[in-house]
């Protein structure tokens, strides 16, 4: 079966040089152990982290070895009493068409009103990254102004949705016109901003006539830098991610600095990462989950099938290609 694994660490612009396919074989299954072919995969930003030997709060992937990200299996054979053959499971896994974990190592989903996929977005660790970095950092409230960054994307489109659940005033920014009209006419922002035409700080602050409250970050470079002159009084900025210099090396991301605007706004930036939340979970997740039976998220996906289209889906999370949540579903 195939298997993929980190074959260089990327240096600049991430390629498929990085990456080796390789065949391997399953020992045999033992008590307490599970048989799982997958069905779906998440890949997404942070994994370039662990890629580049930079990862903050999880151990890097090394040379040689698969990439691991969070997957949809199936059950094909158990050794476990309390997952049965035909289950659906979620957790962390090789990038591998088949794999044998311990039963301590994934959980059991229900698909019955929730997709298999949502799983993997908008109530996985795309839906908490949103959850907790607004909520916890952000603290938005009723008419306050939230900008999102890199809006149409996974996280940035369930940050969107939390913030008008909280009764903010939802601006978002992204890449194309095509994608600023989904974020307003089918998500709901009250008006989203495409990064890309030469009038486009004019244009976001056109959008935020009573200034910015709440800055969800995850771009960095020049996108921020518009919003920066536009924060009020306390505005609370949560980081995320900084995707504008993912593929470069960082002695080329330069540009204005930040602090001025901090002290004037008396503003709060604060970086942050999901897995500080580890304990709150499943709070969080029953949350998400409710908003989702009451319509009030949605959610959207990118879906690429078979195995030898989880490199390509990976590169094009650093292209601005997509729009929600890129998955890979597998094929037989």
């Amino acid at each position: 079966m195939k298997q993929i694994i980190l074959k260089q660490r990327p240096v600049g612009k991430i390629t498929e040089a990085s990456f080796e396919t390789k065949e391997v074989r399953l020992n045999g299954l033992h008590d307490s152990e599970l048989h799982l072919k997958l069905v779906f995969l998440s890949v997404d930003p942070y994994l370039l982290g662990r890629m580049n030997n930079e990862s903050a709060d999880m151990p890097s992937f090394k040379r040689g070895e698969p990439i691991k990200s969070t997957g949809v299996l199936r059950v094909i054979r158990s050794e476990s009493r309390y997952f049965e053959e035909g289950d659906l499971v979620v957790g962390q896994v090789p990038w591998q068409e088949e794999v044998i974990v311990s039963e301590k190592k994934v959980r059991k989903i229900d698909t019955s009103f929730i997709s298999a996929k949502a799983y993997l977005g908008v109530i996985g660790m795309t839906g908490l990254t949103a959850y907790f970095g607004l909520l916890d950092i952000g603290k938005p409230k009723k008419d306050e102004t939230v900008v999102v960054s890199a809006a149409a994307g996974a996280v940035g489109s369930t940050v969107g949705q939390i913030a008008q659940i909280k009764g903010a005033h939802v601006i978002g920014i992204t890449g194309t016109d095509d994608k600023a009209r989904y974020l307003v006419k089918e998500i709901g922002f009250n008006a989203a901003v495409n990064y890309h035409d030469p009038n486009f700080a004019e244009n976001l602050k056109r959008a935020c006539p009573n200034g910015v409250d709440v800055y969800f970050e995850s771009v960095g470079g020049k996108i921020s830098e518009a919003v920066w002159p536009l924060l009020n009084k306390f505005a609370r900025i949560p980081v995320c991610g900084t995707i504008s210099n993912y593929n470069s090396p960082a002695e080329e991301d330069v540009g204005p600095r930040v602090q001025r605007y901090l002290i004037q706004a008396n503003a709060l930036m604060q970086g942050f990462s999901v897995t500080n939340y580890k304990e709150d979970y499943k709070e969080a997740t029953e949350q998400l989950i409710k908003w989702l039976r009451e319509g009030k998220l949605t959610h959207k996906e990118t879906v690429l099938k078979g195995f030898d289209q989880i490199v390509p889906a990976f590169i094009s999370l650093f292209e601005g290609k997509n729009i929600g949540k890129i998955i890979v579903e597998m094929t037989d």
